[in-house]
Parts: structure tokens; sequence; C-alpha cells
């Protein structure tokens, strides 16, 4: 894949990256591919995906349809994926084959919030406090340990505020178990934080590691609805912050753009860096980099995976991005209108509440 750049022949799969997923992340994946003349082929099970539209090619199947894992496999040079929930039997597939990056062991540590919490503190990576929850006793004792109120988090198959919900008070303990479905869990302690941010880090296969300017975030109803950097954190924890997504990478042996969420603590004695989780791949809050950095984190995964080199990760000013949930989507022609704003559309049809239809990237050159 070193000469990829080179490899544009149709005939010829190593110029062609494949991604399993087809929603935006995918489809900005495939945008800036095309920058450096390499062409991306999307499996998904959605017709008319986001990514569809910009990708060469799409094939609609399931992630456990082994006819079109077969016949995707042989159409490109390398894999990779937008969204961390695939399918294990499918990433071992591809990983078997050699042409999977990120590896599989990044999706199996990230898929469990249980085996990830884990991971970060054998590493030496501050958390908050959790524990273990496969019965409604294990949560009612956990509740004792910790203290109410604490959050309560099925294991696998939960963002954007999904999966969760807060417990306050004894007699909501069995409830809540019930909710949730009774399925595999922890229960988080509640931090009293002061910032929630991201940290977006590129790793090449040589080990060579690039980290983008960390991320200060507001959430509406769980869903990230600002993105503004520089965070305004200290150069201290700016520090501790890219080392943790760092050692994340360094542990993970990753390939490719990873982003670490955490949560920024202050008190009279400093700030202090928390992992909230990770997420191996490109991340809505690293949208800003595609007008807001030298390199964007999609460019940056590109290169990383195709074993190109690591761009830039220079901040060109002062940057603010915001999600177009919803609704909102329709206020684009006003943005368009005003100076210095970037909008991206994601070319969803129908606009839910609490759907990402796109967003909008302000930049305000530093003097």
């Amino acid at each position: 894949m070193s000469e990829m750049l080179a490899m544009v022949n149709k005939s010829d799969t190593s110029g062609v990256l494949g991604i399993l997923g087809g929603g935006q992340l995918a489809r900005m994946i495939t945008q800036a591919a095309s920058d450096y003349g390499i062409r991306c082929h999307i499996l998904t099970p959605e017709r008319d995906s986001p990514a569809s539209h910009v990708a060469a090619r799409t094939v609609v199947g399931a992630y456990e349809d082994e006819t079109a894992l077969t016949s995707f496999a042989s159409e490109v040079g390398v894999v990779t994926y937008e969204f961390e929930n695939v399918p294990a039997p499918t990433a071992r597939y591809f990983e078997n084959r050699g042409i999977l990056r990120p590896g599989s062991r990044a999706l199996a540590i990230t898929q469990d919030r249980l085996l990830e919490k884990d991971f970060l503190t054998s590493i030496g990576l501050a958390v908050a406090p959790y524990r273990r929850v496969d019965t409604v006793s294990d949560l009612k004792a956990a509740a004792l340990d910790l203290g109410l109120p604490a959050i309560l988090k099925t294991r696998r198959f939960g963002y954007d505020g999904k999966g969760q919900i807060r417990i306050t008070s004894v007699e909501e303990i069995a409830p809540a178990f019930s909710s949730l479905g009774e399925v595999p869990a922890i229960l988080e302690g509640i931090v009293p934080f002061a910032m929630e941010a991201s940290v977006i880090a590129a790793r090449a296969s040589d080990g060579e590691t690039s980290i983008f300017d960390i991320c200060e975030n507001e959430h509406t109803n769980h869903i990230l609805d600002v993105t503004r950097v520089p965070a305004g954190i200290s150069a201290s924890a700016s520090l501790d912050a890219k080392n943790a997504a760092r050692l994340v990478a360094s542990e993970l042996e990753y390939i490719g753009v990873v982003t670490v969420e955490l949560f920024i603590e202050k008190d009279e004695a400093g700030e202090r860096v928390l992992v909230n989780e990770i997420a191996p791949r490109v991340h809505n809050s690293g949208h800003w980099t595609i007008e807001g950095a030298a390199t964007s984190q999609f460019h940056q995964h590109v290169r990383a995976v195709c074993g190109l080199p690591l761009g830039s990760t220079t901040r060109r000013g002062v940057i603010e991005m915001k999600n177009l949930i919803g609704e909102d989507v329709h206020d684009w022609r006003r943005i368009l209108a005003e100076a210095g704003t970037y909008p991206h559309l994601y070319g969803k049809v129908q606009a839910r509440p609490g759907r990402k239809m796109g967003h909008v990237t302000r930049v305000i050159p530093e003097a």
C-alpha cells in the first residue's frame, strides 16, 4: 500500500480503500481519499447511504453475509471502518486476510465498556470509578460501593446517550436495570467535571503518531452540539491528554485515527484528565479539521491506513464546529451566506430529531 498514490488503475485493487459502513464518516473519508487518487468501495446494509453518493462502488449487504464479504475483499487493497460496532466475525474475516486497519483488538475493546475501562486502567490512565454489573444484586452492591447518583450503562451498543440511565435513589435501581433489558452493564460514578473534551490522534504502521489540538465539547441531550478548538485548558492538561491518546494508540498497536474522549476536572490544585471512552475511528469532534487544520482527520486516516506519510496537524485559527441536528439543517442557506463559515451536509433525506444532518465550521484566523 505504500505505493498507493501511483496505483489508481481500475483493475488494481491496491488503489482501492474498502470502508465498512456508509454513514457520514465514511462519506468524508471517501471525499478525502479522492484527493489522493484513491477510490473507495463501501459495504453497508443501507441503501442510498450518505457515503454511497460519493463512493466509487457500493456493496449493499449484511456485514455477516460471507458472500458479500468475499466479493468485497476481492476488490480492495485495505479495509477500514467508520463505526465501532462492526461484528467481530466480520472484522476477523478481513484481519485474517491481512487487510484490516485498524485491527480487530481495538474493536473488541471499545465495543465493551467493561473491557474498555479495564484496558484503560491497566495502562495507567485515570477513569471514573466503575463496577461490573451482571445482575440486579450486583447493581445494588455497586450503588452501595460507589454511592448515588451514578450512571448505569450497558456494556455494548451505547452511543449518543443511548444504553444508559442515571440512578439517583435506591428505589430506582431495579427499574433502571429492567429498563435497559437486564443486560450486562457497568455502574459508573458521577464525575464532577468542568469540561468534556476529546483528543484525536493518528498512528501510522511504523509507530509515527501525530495529534491534533484538544477539542472542547458541549453536548445537548447527550449528542455533541458544539466543538471549540483550542480547548480552554492548561498546557499541562493538554499535554496529559495528548500523552493519553499516544499511549492508547501505542498499546493497541493502532493504525489510523483514534479518538479519546475526556473529562477535565478542575479544582484548587489544578486540572486533572480522566478518560471517558475510546472511539476507534474518525470522530464528530474532529470535523473542524477539514477547514481548521493543515491535514484533516479524514485525510490523516486515509494516509495512515494506506501506508502514506502522515500530514501536519497545524491549526489554522480559532475554530468552532456546530452540528446540524434534525431541523437545524434547514438553516443551511443562511449559514452558507455567512463569511468564514463552511457548511457540510451529509445527504440524508429525512431530518429526524436527534439525527446528525450536517455540520458547520467557523474559522477565525489568529493574529
